[in-house]
């Protein structure tokens, strides 16, 4: 395996890891107990997701210039792309909320 193979082999390794990421705590949610998110829904979600939870948030009163900044866009779009609610999302200890944000507008401006 040459050089370029390895390389892009570890960047999609490193992208993978970015839509998955450990919680700093045990995390209990209807019943079960989570130690982990997993992101990777995300990659199937589309533009039209994207507006349908900006039209959510500005109907809730979030008129945020950048909504796709906020923590709250972080939480309905995380529901978007996974088959947790949004309420898991919110339940989140404040560490792990800023995970979910950081990896979340991470994935969409494509840094990893």
């Amino acid at each position: 395996m040459n050089t370029e193979e390895k390389n892009n082999i570890a960047e999609e390794k490193s992208e993978d890891d970015m839509l998955v990421f450990d919680l700093s705590k045990e995390y209990k949610f209807d019943g079960k107990t989570y130690n982990k998110v997993d992101l990777h829904g995300l990659e199937n979600i589309t533009a039209d997701d994207m507006i349908k939870v900006n039209r959510r948030l500005s109907r809730s009163g979030n008129v945020d210039y950048l909504q796709e900044m906020t923590l709250e866009y972080a939480c309905v779009l995380a529901e978007f792309g996974s088959e947790l609610p949004e309420s898991f999302y919110r339940g989140l200890a404040p560490k792990d909320a800023m995970k979910l944000k950081s990896r979340i507008t991470g994935f969409l401006y494509g840094s990893n």
